[in-house]
């Protein structure tokens, strides 16, 4: 059974889950210069300790796994909020389309309707609007 896919924006669910919101603010933290200078201040400290640890390749290691760590994981936090982002606009994309086709339709008069048809046609396929609005698949609405 699918689900029915959000028309306009005003019917795009604004509740969103738990991991949904943390990564939205993670998202607004790392944006941040707060954020940028505390790194900045974690590699200032992190390069001076050479001299008091033994060996290179425990400086290295140091520095490596805390960047691949935190790297690892602002990645995912973030493309789950840039993914969020898009489906947003696409839905208002859709619905600016949809609602310019439908006054183009509205406006046009017996004489030029051929032209309005074509030109409802050309709007849809340059922003991607679909028969069934969906941003993640082509199923037909009930």
């Amino acid at each position: 059974m699918s689900a029915r896919v959000p028309r306009l924006p005003t019917e795009v669910s604004r509740r969103t889950g738990a991991f949904d919101r943390f990564a939205g603010a993670a998202s607004k933290v790392v944006s941040k210069a707060w954020f940028f200078a505390s790194c900045v201040l974690i590699i200032l400290i992190w390069a001076p300790s050479i001299l008091i640890l033994k060996t290179i390749d425990t400086w290295q290691l140091i520095i490596n796994t805390v960047t691949t760590i935190v790297t690892f994981l602002l990645v995912a936090l973030l493309q789950n909020s840039q993914t969020r982002s898009d489906q947003a606009i696409q839905h208002k994309l859709n619905a600016l389309a949809q609602g310019l086709g439908d006054l183009m339709e509205h406006l046009g008069d017996s004489g030029r309707r051929h032209d309005l048809e074509q030109d409802c046609r050309e709007l849809r396929a340059a922003v991607g609007l679909e028969d069934v609005e969906s941003t993640s698949h082509n199923e037909k609405q009930p």
